[in-house]
């Protein structure tokens, strides 16, 4: 007897696309059969010829509770996350007030979000300077790793690391068979906007600057040891000097975002400060290379990079502007949009969007549906428009940059361990288990 059995002629497996049903016992995947086979169940879901995908695992989310629960909260964070077919996230340990750089800032971080979370929720630590002696007893409390900006982060309580603190992080990390993870942009080649327009503050933030911070990580990771994952990779000039550290066995991964596969600089509005971040959002031709670079596996995964503030930030213009994108809910349609044109296949944005993540991130039991595995599903129609409406969306402020477009796919259900995501909130902290 199962608690739930989902039958799809278009499972997405890690092997691909297959008929089968999907068999569900106390919130796990039981097994797989086939796609007509009769089993006793309290609940028997068939999609037909609709996708079954595993659900999303983003790893970048920036939900800035306690301390700027106006920008973002949990409450609102998960609903958009399982709206967009994310079951589980990441919580990045700033924007929030006190960052997560003590253990005593994870218990507050821990008490703001505690009853509110849709999904499950999983943690990072921050490295900032003058918290070495706090890694340890953050790791052995259960975060997945730890953050660092090699540049300004935008917040005062947030200091970047320089050259010689980041290498001692990574000692330190790596004694402990830890993970950083870097916002890699060289502060040396970065300016202040010479104006108010996108093109200004496009160049203030050049390709250089990344492939310059990454460079440097891989040296700190090969005189280390230390297990390094780069950030928001917006730029193709870091593909090179990634798959070469690859080649020699560094231990590095990397991810890229919606926004840099999906958007480019031609294409932003005069004075649209919703597609500001930072990195920035480069051009036509960069993009295609980044979609190679994912293609060939030198970079991993696929993450939103959520980092939403109020409406009264993104402005006046793009020098002043608070720079980040808010994509949670969009993330799975805005890529696969952009994929299918391409000729990629849902199995292709499942492995990046969820394989990957749970991997890089170390979260057992998430990321592919298959036995044993938490059974977060999501039903899935490719080939449904979605127009994006950035007032109908679950995040707390009203801001996008896919506001008006017409995306591809769409969320029908999700189902996170089993049940569908539709009501009160029941996702569950995921700390310390691998």
């Amino acid at each position: 007897m199962f608690d739930l059995v989902v039958r799809s002629r278009r499972v997405v497996t890690s092997e691909g696309e297959r008929p089968a049903a999907v068999a569900v016992r106390e919130g796990r995947i039981a097994a797989l059969y086939a796609y007509e086979a009769p089993l006793e169940t309290a609940e028997d879901v068939d999609l037909r010829g609709l996708p079954l995908l595993p659900g999303l695992v983003d790893t970048h989310v920036h939900v800035n509770e306690p301390g700027r629960a106006h920008w973002e909260g949990f409450a609102s964070a998960t609903r958009a996350a399982a709206a967009g077919g994310v079951t589980t996230i990441v919580d990045m340990p700033l924007n929030s007030v006190p960052p997560t750089v003590t253990p005593d800032a994870l218990d507050a971080k821990l008490r703001a979000a505690e009853g509110r979370c849709h999904v499950d929720t999983a943690f990072w630590g921050g490295a900032v300077p003058g918290n070495l002696e706090h890694l340890r007893p953050l790791h052995e409390r259960g975060v997945r790793g730890f953050k660092c900006f090699l540049s300004p982060s935008g917040v005062e309580e947030f200091p970047p690391l320089g050259p010689d603190e980041a290498r001692r992080a990574m000692a330190e990390i790596a004694g402990f068979g830890g993970l950083l993870v870097v916002h890699a942009e060289d502060p040396a080649l970065l300016a202040v906007p010479a104006g108010p327009s996108y093109r200004e503050f496009l160049e203030s933030r050049p390709g250089a600057a990344e492939r310059s911070a990454v460079e440097l990580v891989i040296r700190l990771a090969e005189e280390t040891g230390a297990r390094v994952h780069v950030l928001h990779v917006s730029s193709a000039a870091c593909l090179e000097p990634l798959e070469s550290a690859r080649a020699r066995g560094v231990p590095v991964t990397a991810e890229t975002c919606p926004h840099y596969l999906t958007l480019a600089a031609e294409q932003v509005p005069e004075g649209d400060t919703s597609f500001k971040c930072c990195p920035p959002i480069r051009d036509e031709a960069n993009r295609d290379r980044l979609w190679d670079g994912l293609a060939r596996g030198v970079l991993d995964c696929v993450v939103s990079d959520h980092s939403p503030s109020t409406a009264d930030l993104k402005v006046p213009d793009f020098a002043a502007a608070w720079g980040g994108v808010a994509s949670l809910q969009v993330g799975l349609p805005a890529v696969w949009t952009e994929a299918s044109r391409r000729g990629y296949g849902l199995a292709d944005v499942t492995r990046w969007m969820s394989t990957q993540p749970a991997a890089i991130a170390e979260i057992s039991r998430k990321g592919a549906i298959k036995p044993g595995n938490d059974a977060d599903l999501v039903a899935f129609d490719p080939d449904a428009a979605n127009p994006v409406d950035a007032r109908a969306l679950h995040h707390r402020n009203p801001v996008t940059p896919y506001h008006g477009r017409t995306l591809r796919g769409a969320v029908l259900t999700t189902w996170l361990r089993g049940r569908p995501v539709d009501g009160e909130p029941y996702g569950t902290f995921l700390l310390g288990e691998k």
